[in-house]
């Protein structure tokens, strides 16, 4: 009697135990403003959330809203108030607010979103950081999608001529001041509004990677595509957490997720978005789109209408206690170290 009164409460003990354990799991919510099969969340953010449960062993659960709670650009403030736990975005969507990530989005930075994603993230920590950009959430990751090239509806772009005083979509940031460096009308609009503006034919153009065409589904609205080697600029991305939410997990999950992002999730994230553009090139040809690679003297002439921009982002940043010019030249260096092996 004893014994059998001994394993009863053995097993309402472990019962006790296991349900406590359920009891102290995280449930955490992610606000995405884009579809659920493009190449951010179903190539990145998703295997992320995937690579968090498998850390944290099942304690952590992070579920995609189905429905964005807001536009892009209030993406950061979602995670900053807590009205979503986890959220990501394009820093350029907020003009002003952030300008150490502008140095990953000038011109020529690299033909690999891998190689500039993880060089991002490390310049990030050892230069940028320290301008506290992000104070108000748990940075879990910056990275870059791949080099950004030009696609519109109207004809071949081989020189700079060719593109002047069209309308083109811009995502902001740097990219802004490239397309004003062209003499071309920008549009800042998200990329998520890329078949809208050029359906109705208020663009005549956009900048984006060559993913973004079949992902936007405007493989049929812009013929045109031109390559720019090393890229004509690069996006800055996020993925925060709300600090609280963050705080409130154990020292041993919070540890976990340390390791699942920042540098390991922007090399996920860079070489997916590395595999999506090849597969953007594939759509683009498989549709009979013009494909045009810059020569070098539109490339030399690019170098030369933009080449303020690197100079006055360093004396931007020298303003905030930030070395600019070195920040630059170690994200090259890991750049180009980083694809030559």
């Amino acid at each position: 009697m004893k014994r059998t009164l001994l394993t009863m409460a053995t097993g309402l003990a472990i019962g006790l135990s296991s349900s406590m354990a359920m009891a102290e799991s995280t449930k955490m919510t992610l606000s995405s403003w884009l579809p659920a099969g493009h190449p951010i969340v179903a190539n990145m953010i998703q295997p992320w959330i995937d690579n968090v449960k498998e850390a944290t062993e099942g304690r952590v659960e992070i579920k995609i809203l189905a429905k964005g709670l807001g536009h892009p650009k209030v993406h950061y403030d979602l995670a900053r108030d807590g009205t979503a736990d986890v959220t990501y975005s394009v820093h350029g969507y907020t003009p002003g607010r952030f300008l150490m990530t502008k140095a990953v989005e000038l011109p020529f930075m690299g033909d690999s979103a891998e190689a500039l994603s993880v060089a991002y993230w490390r310049v990030h920590q050892s230069h940028l950081a320290k301008a506290k950009e992000h104070k108000d959430v748990k940075l879990l990751g910056v990275f870059s999608h791949g080099p950004g090239a030009i696609h519109n509806s109207k004809k071949d772009i081989k020189s700079a001529a060719d593109i002047k005083s069209m309308k083109i979509r811009v995502g902001g940031g740097i990219v802004s001041e490239v397309a004003k460096s062209l003499e071309t009308t920008p549009l800042l609009k998200p990329a998520s509004k890329n078949y809208e503006l050029l359906s109705h034919g208020v663009a005549d153009g956009t900048f984006l990677p060559t993913e973004s065409i079949p992902s936007f589904k405007i493989t049929d609205l812009v013929k045109h595509t031109t390559l720019i080697p090393g890229g004509l600029y690069n996006t800055s991305f996020f993925l925060v957490m709300n600090k609280d939410r963050f705080a409130g997990l154990s020292e041993a999950d919070q540890a976990a997720i340390d390791k699942v992002s920042g540098e390991a999730f922007a090399k996920l994230a860079g070489k997916a978005w590395d595999v999506a553009d090849q597969v953007g090139i594939d759509a683009i040809k498989a549709n009979g789109n013009s494909l045009t690679t810059a020569d070098e003297a539109f490339i030399a002439d690019i170098k030369a209408r933009t080449a303020h921009l690197e100079k006055e982002w360093v004396e931007e940043v020298a303003e905030k206690g930030v070395d600019g010019a070195a920040a630059l030249a170690e994200l090259r260096k890991i750049v180009t170290e980083y694809e030559s092996d």
